[in-house]
């Protein structure tokens, strides 16, 4: 564990968080809550994180969301909690309640048919083994565990077939962990962040924990009130005011969370 930011004072912070009479938990899931895997219904979260969010949940009050930029379905079937947390997917365009009802943004005209255009352009790298994502208002494409000529060439190849979709500034390519997405303007991430804070009231605590570069905007969002968490093996550079190391960190941070609302 590390502080990035000198100007975070994580004593007081945990100060804050035991005075707390409100808490908001955001956190990413992949490469966060979940080790990446090269088959995505396989990244299940890492041992002691469901047990560890459904206290949270259940005993001790803290509002838990999941920002993620898989489909919002998806990672409710992943993380199996006994109360229903918070979701939103897509990287903002999707949005599940704990009450279980969904919502969806749906894009323009010209978002679908530029995303139409895009899904025609990287079809073919199936051949070559890639696997293509498709979402309200993106498609992402997939190389992690193709070896390293193959994903020089997936990129190569994709490129060139989307840089002139991407030069029509309807979408924006989005470089992640793994893979390329090419995705909508003007919703991401750090939109769900600050609908979530639009709705916590001041003196509130919160956090967001996230390990990709897909997290960034979220840090810088949700450090205008809370505590933002790079969560991964290596540090990288990063807005976020901390780094933590999965799993045994992650858990670490996860179980102080919980003490002080313990001790009341």
């Amino acid at each position: 564990m590390r502080v990035l930011n000198a100007y975070t004072d994580l004593a007081a912070f945990h100060d804050r968080l035991a005075m707390a009479r409100e808490r908001v938990l955001m956190l990413d899931y992949d490469g966060t809550l979940a080790p990446f895997r090269i088959r995505p219904e396989q990244a299940l979260p890492y041992p002691g994180v469901v047990e560890m969010l459904d206290d949270l949940v259940a005993r001790h009050g803290t509002r838990v969301v999941i920002v993620s930029g898989r489909r919002a379905a998806e990672v409710a079937a992943l993380i199996p909690l006994a109360r229903r947390p918070e979701i939103w997917g897509a990287h903002g365009w999707e949005r599940i309640g704990p009450d279980g009802r969904a919502w969806v943004q749906e894009p323009d005209s010209a978002v679908r048919e530029a995303l139409a255009l895009a899904e025609a352009g990287a079809a073919g790298l199936r051949r070559v083994g890639a696997r293509l994502e498709y979402k309200p208002a993106s498609v992402a494409v997939h190389w992690r565990g193709l070896p390293l000529l193959t994903v020089a060439k997936v990129r190569e190849e994709l490129y060139s077939a989307w840089g002139p979709i991407a030069g029509q500034g309807v979408l924006e390519p989005l470089a992640f962990d793994g893979g390329l997405e090419l995705r909508a303007r003007g919703t991401n991430k750090q939109h769900a962040v600050k609908a979530v804070l639009s709705e916590t009231p001041p003196g509130a605590a919160t956090a967001y924990l996230g390990d990709d570069v897909t997290d960034e905007d979220a840090f810088r969002a949700v450090k205008t009130q809370g505590l933002a968490v790079l969560v991964r093996p290596e540090c990288r550079e990063t807005a976020a005011d901390l780094w933590i190391r999965p799993p045994h960190e992650l858990l670490e941070f996860l179980g102080r969370w919980r003490q002080p609302e313990a001790r009341r």
